[in-house]
């Protein structure tokens, strides 16, 4: 049943599997970016501005023009098919929120790990976290200025990842792009599903 003042066209209905996806990576990597260009409902999110102790705290070289940042998460919603949404978890990227990406994991069926070759360093954390825990990832490099600095081969080498994860350009300002790398993750978990 529809709750009073939903709209049941966006409503999960009978049949219908909701998917938990975490949407991961270094600070200024564009997590929240990604969350709204692809989101059917308006995102919720948790930003605030960067104060002047938390740019004393956090590490802010490669993004010094960017003056807010998510404390919590960011949360959005895509409809794949009737049979299918994603529920969309941002993780906040600064090192001292990380203690929030457990509770945020938990339940999750996957995860994108965004990167930004400018600062390429910034995803390893988020890589480690999903390769300990045993969370099925695609990595995404969002060219934010149009640049492609280095080839997927030479991402997939600096992250020492394995030849089964896989790795994409995007955009994540374009909805397009963001929609094909959460269609990559659907199809790397069905791979692995099918292999187990």
């Amino acid at each position: 049943m529809a709750s009073v003042g939903s709209d049941p066209r966006t409503e999960p209905g009978l049949g219908t599997s909701a998917v938990k996806v975490l949407i991961a990576g270094g600070f200024g990597v564009g997590k929240t970016t990604m969350v709204a260009s692809v989101s059917e409902v308006a995102p919720l999110r948790t930003e605030e501005r960067i104060s002047d102790m938390g740019g004393k705290v956090d590490d802010l070289g490669g993004v010094e023009g960017k003056n807010t940042t998510t404390v919590a998460l960011d949360f959005g919603r895509i409809t794949i098919n009737e049979s299918l949404i994603l529920y969309l978890f941002g993780t906040p990227g600064q090192e001292r929120f990380w203690f929030m990406w457990d509770e945020l994991s938990l339940g999750a069926l996957g995860a994108v790990v965004l990167a930004d070759t400018r600062r390429l360093d910034r995803c390893f954390a988020a890589v480690d976290y999903f390769e300990r825990r045993q969370i099925p990832f695609v990595l995404a490099v969002n060219n934010f200025f149009g640049e492609q600095r280095y080839t997927v081969d030479e991402v997939r080498d600096a992250a020492d990842l394995d030849s089964n994860v896989p790795i994409m350009q995007c955009d994540v300002r374009q909805r397009e792009s963001s929609k094909v790398v959460l269609s990559t993750l659907l199809e790397h978990l069905m791979t692995m599903a099918a292999q187990r």
